[in-house]
């Protein structure tokens, strides 16, 4: 499968599934267009009609490299995978990831907020410390082999239950070495808790930090407000810019939602840059679509233009040395994820799972106050075993949708979670989450070819 898009004054051909990248002339591009399903007088033809300079030999020469690139196995590759795939998922797994919700409370009250303000469709919880232990004993009695485990502290706003995140990870610390383990932790915050004490605590233990703003104070404003009504950005912002300063300006993402009243996000990701911001993520809004906030079709065609003028953006704030990082433009076209990665994705509900404020366990956050999705506890462990094995075999060559779509060994089929709430269940596809990522892949590509260009 070969996918080819123009951008930045690039003819880029991707061939899908050995992941070579090609930059070719215009002549080229198109040869490589019509090179399968159309004959060799069809291509003279139609090659010398759009570019009278060009003659039967040099269109003999294209074809000759085109299938000296198909033999080496860079153009025109099969999928070798496909029947691999469900097999992959079929292995037993060992669980390497929790998400820990110590708050189901929050104190801002976000009206694009998928958790209904940090209460997950119920009642306002703290996580105990005993509930906060035997989660990390589950965690070491179910992973295997495994060295690294990862934790995230989330909710809910975790800072409202900040006791007890440093006594879970004063607890691993102290058994880790016992059980050849080695926890990174990770606190996602919506900033208005954060003081010295946190900065210190997450500095000394916390691999990442997750830190939430929207971007302009505006549109910040609008949706991320306190319990009173009143906007969070002036409170939030000067503690981040302290936070990210201590941090030594690494281990963090600034994480922000863009929605139907911001579809010029990209001056929100470069407000935050001017804020000193480096590490950035800029996620689209999930949500019922007769939200006004909601995206639409209608903003489409903005939203491409608009991951473009990032990508520009940052290729020239690289060349200024002033480089900014956006999360979903972090592609590695030498040195990416494994091809078991690629098919399986995220893990959830088989390598990952979300653990309630009492204990009960779901195959991520997303999934949380969803009975038909409580797959078990940390005391009883995986008892819904028919639920596990549905996401055992969610991955790329699950959904018939995305059968033919070159992107797939980019997003492992899409989110688990999106898809289930946009179509009822999880091995359908988000159609509209699925655009995005398209462009945001042809972008990310793009600014690599610029990258070994220059």
């Amino acid at each position: 499968m070969v996918h080819q898009f123009k951008l930045n004054n690039h003819n880029i051909v991707l061939d899908v599934f050995s992941g070579s990248v090609h930059v070719v002339d215009d002549v080229v591009y198109d040869i490589i267009s019509m090179y399968k399903n159309k004959d060799l007088d069809s291509i003279y033809k139609e090659i010398t009609a759009k570019y009278p300079d060009v003659s039967r030999e040099d269109i003999d020469e294209c074809i000759s490299d085109i299938k000296e690139l198909e033999k080496s196995g860079k153009l025109y590759t099969e999928d070798e995978y496909a029947d691999l795939a469900f097999d992959f998922k079929k292995r037993n797994t060992v669980i390497k990831a929790l998400c820990l919700h110590i708050a189901h409370t929050c104190n801002l009250n976000c009206e694009y907020c998928f958790a209904s303000q940090g209460k997950y469709h119920g009642e306002r919880a703290l996580m105990s410390l005993e509930v906060g232990k035997r989660a990390i004993d589950f965690l070491i009695e179910n992973s295997g082999k495994r060295h690294n485990l990862e934790v995230d502290f989330f909710g809910g706003e975790p800072l409202m239950n900040f006791d007890v995140v440093k006594g879970i990870v004063g607890y691993a610390r102290s058994i880790e070495k016992k059980f050849d383990k080695n926890f990174r932790f990770t606190l996602t915050t919506n900033g208005v808790l954060v003081d010295d004490e946190v900065i210190d605590f997450a500095n000394k233990e916390c691999h990442n930090v997750v830190l939430s703003l929207d971007g302009r104070k505006e549109v910040h404003d609008n949706l991320r407000k306190t319990i009173n009504g009143q906007g969070s950005y002036d409170t939030i912002v000067p503690k981040f810019q302290h936070f990210v300063e201590r941090r030594g300006n690494k281990g963090y993402y600034v994480r922000g939602t863009f929605t139907h009243n911001n579809v010029d996000f990209t001056n929100d990701i470069f407000h935050m840059a001017d804020l000193g911001f480096t590490e950035l993520s800029m996620e689209p809004v999930v949500c019922a679509p007769n939200d006004p906030y909601a995206l639409t079709e209608e903003d489409l065609p903005v939203l491409y233009e608009q991951y473009e003028i990032l990508a520009k953006e940052m290729l020239k704030r690289e060349k200024e040395g002033k480089p900014i990082t956006f999360y979903h433009y972090m592609i590695d076209l030498k040195n990416g994820p494994c091809i078991y990665k690629r098919i399986s994705g995220c893990g959830s509900g088989c390598e990952y799972f979300a653990v309630t404020p009492w204990g009960d366990l779901y195959p991520c956050h997303q999934f949380v106050g969803d009975d038909k999705y409580l797959m078990g506890d940390i005391w009883k462990g995986i008892v819904n075993t028919e639920k596990q094995n549905e996401f055992k075999l969610c991955n790329a060559y699950a959904r018939p949708e995305c059968k033919d779509c070159w992107a797939k060994l980019y997003c492992s089929g899409g989110c688990a979670a999106n898809a289930y709430h946009a179509t009822g269940s999880i091995n359908g596809i988000y159609e509209y989450g699925c655009k995005l990522f398209k462009k945001r892949i042809e972008c990310a590509i793009m600014m690599q070819v610029e990258k070994s260009l220059n």
